[in-house]
């Protein structure tokens, strides 16, 4: 069952593509940095930011397997820990946004301090040391949960013992709770202070709800592209893919929720101060875009995943699980785009190459991490009474 040798070819095709196109986007988007800084790194953030959601998503997801168990987890998990072992090279990737601070935040202007009397007011937390300060525990703290979790991984496929299966649950029990902390304010300094006179306490977790279904989706595509070879056909039984059909669903629901949440409770107050943020983004074009969400990224899928026969053909769910992955990247442009100053919807080439660039790489290190893997976990000591029921 664990031999790879069938889809190692596959493998090193999917991961030479990958790399090849992320390194030329990428190359590309370095000589339009040296045209037009700016847009640069508006693109490069929007890019970033979808595809860390990505990697920090399916950690989440990986974590509540550990702790709730459940025979859907055994047959992703391996695409769960690849996802997650990207966190290095996004760290790595994260630079770029540093280097781009005065560019990105009106906050890191002194002249615009000087005419704001609420930039003053924040300015104890909104300033560059603080800002990479704090950068630097989100990823000391994500970095940290991935080691601890790829250790009790590897201990886990080499002994049988029950013991690693304990230090998994009890390791996932804290990096829940530190994910959604430090998420909460890294979605603050990232992407909220782009707008630093606003503010939504729901922001964070709608932000997170975002990144968990994406790594849904995600993995059902890796799944259904898996499915075709042995050892995952083996695996991964229609069975399966109904349950994570499920899970999709549930999480389009809870996007949905979250999304009109905010957006009632906002709307509801009528506080020229909290309104602004939805107005700049029913103007210019921008309407059509979140129109285009609640359709495609909600009521469409919604509809769909009601199927109990689409949820159990990989080949169907993996098309509404890539519309929901292709949603969730005009989600967050129209999040955070009109944040530059865009009173206009447009798509800039930048904005287009930067998601394909870092997509790129990024998949060549989970394709990288994914590969001499086996299909599923070994010695898991629930894993045996799972495969068996199903």
């Amino acid at each position: 069952m664990n031999e790879l040798a069938s889809v190692q070819p596959e493998f090193e095709r999917w991961q030479k593509t990958a790399v090849r196109i992320g390194v030329a986007a990428l190359a590309l988007c370095a000589v339009g940095a040296g045209l037009n800084p700016k847009r640069f790194f508006e693109a490069y953030l929007m890019a970033y930011v979808f595809w860390l959601g990505i990697a920090l998503g399916s950690q989440a997801i990986l974590m509540i397997h550990h702790l709730a168990g459940g025979r859907w987890g055994f047959a992703i998990r391996r695409q769960l820990e690849a996802a997650s072992k990207t966190l290095p090279l996004l760290t790595v990737l994260f630079i770029p946004c540093l280097l781009g601070l005065h560019s990105l935040y009106v906050w890191t202007n002194p002249e615009a301090i000087a005419a704001d009397a609420l930039l003053r007011h924040k300015q104890p937390y909104l300033n560059a040391p603080f800002f990479v300060i704090r950068a630097a525990i989100y990823f000391a703290v994500w970095l940290g949960t991935m080691l601890l979790l790829s250790r009790a991984s590897s201990a886990q496929d080499q002994t049988p013992s029950r013991e690693a299966t304990r230090r998994l649950t009890l390791i996932s029990g804290a990096g829940l709770g530190l994910y959604m902390l430090t998420m909460t304010f890294a979605c603050i300094d990232w992407l909220m202070s782009l707008e630093p006179t606003w503010f939504s306490t729901i922001y964070g977790l709608l932000i997170m709800t975002g990144e968990v279904l994406g790594a849904f989706a995600l993995v059902i595509i890796v799944a259904a592209l898996l499915v075709k070879h042995k050892p995952y056909a083996e695996v991964i039984v229609p069975l399966y893919f109904h349950d994570l059909g499920n899970f999709l669903l549930t999480f389009v629901i809870f996007w949905a929720y979250m999304a009109f949440s905010q957006f009632l409770i906002i709307w509801s107050g009528n506080l020229p101060d909290e309104n602004s943020w939805y107005l700049h983004r029913l103007v210019g074009g921008w309407k059509g875009v979140g129109v285009t969400l609640i359709i495609l990224h909600f009521f469409v899928p919604f509809l769909l995943l009601l199927s109990r026969d689409l949820k159990r053909r990989s080949s169907w769910l993996s098309k509404v699980a890539l519309m929901v992955f292709a949603m969730g990247l005009l989600d967050i442009f129209w999040i955070v785009a009109p944040g530059f100053g865009r009173p206009v919807f447009r798509v800039y080439w930048m904005d287009i190459m930067a998601p394909i660039g870092i997509g790129g790489v990024w998949l060549a290190m989970f394709i990288k991490q994914l590969k001499g893997k086996s299909a599923v976990p070994a010695h898991d000591s629930r894993i045996e009474e799972e495969l068996e029921w199903a």
